[in-house]
């Protein structure tokens, strides 16, 4: 397990020089590619991480609120440049767009690394029912990560990214949280929309956020949220 990475801890070697977000999201994404808790469905190519990172030309962590901050987002979530399988190879689709509150994620300044590891169509509270791997608890392999968000949890614990999305219908985001000793929001219904997440039950669903401070919860609250 690795040490937590935070929004302010970035910013602040960004200013200093010590990092830079080419440097920072292509080490991410090797730890993501070298992945062995079965966290990740699938990541981006770093062709397709470079074309998110020169969209940063020109901006800063003063005029984008994430800039730079690196982060993954469950598999019934769609991001355009990779398909949404649901954890079920069968059903899987390239979508056309990207969920809503992923693009407004972007147009604050975040990186999408790829997608995470989840309980077949998000039905499960355990994190491993999937023909991807059981997702292993961050601290111990033989202890459950909890479901269904179980990937977007373990990234996020095991430091491979920033903060993660995933989502709640009875427990999937706050249950995995818990197993994995990190912050899990859910909010009010409604308020982070749920266009372009496959449902597992419309009138209950949510977007759910992992981080590992308060802080930073707040701060990607502030980029998702419908006002």
């Amino acid at each position: 397990m690795t040490q937590p990475i935070t929004i302010s801890a970035i910013h602040d070697a960004y200013r200093s020089g010590v990092l830079t977000p080419h440097k920072l999201l292509h080490r991410c994404l090797q730890h993501a590619q070298a992945d062995e808790n079965h966290s990740w469905i699938s990541v981006l190519s770093p062709e397709q991480l470079d074309c998110y990172l020169q969209k940063l030309d020109g901006h800063s962590p003063d005029d984008l609120p994430l800039f730079g901050i690196p982060f993954a987002i469950k598999d019934n979530i769609d991001l355009v440049d990779l398909p949404t399988t649901a954890a079920c190879p069968a059903y899987a689709y390239q979508p056309l767009e990207s969920a809503f509150v992923v693009q407004q994620l972007i147009a604050a300044g975040a990186i999408p690394l790829g997608k995470t590891n989840l309980d077949q169509f998000a039905t499960g509270l355990v994190g491993v029912r999937s023909p991807y791997g059981a997702c292993q608890n961050s601290f111990d392999p033989d202890y459950i990560s909890g479901g269904s968000s179980a990937g977007s949890a373990v990234s996020v614990a095991t430091g491979q990214v920033c903060f993660s999305l995933g989502t709640d219908t009875a427990g999937s985001g706050r249950v995995p949280a818990s197993f994995n000793n990190i912050i899990g929001l859910k909010g009010t219904k409604g308020r982070i929309s749920c266009s372009g997440v496959v449902p597992a039950c419309k009138s209950l669903d949510c977007v759910t956020i992992f981080t590992s401070t308060v802080a930073d919860v707040a701060a990607v609250w502030q980029s998702c949220r419908q006002v």
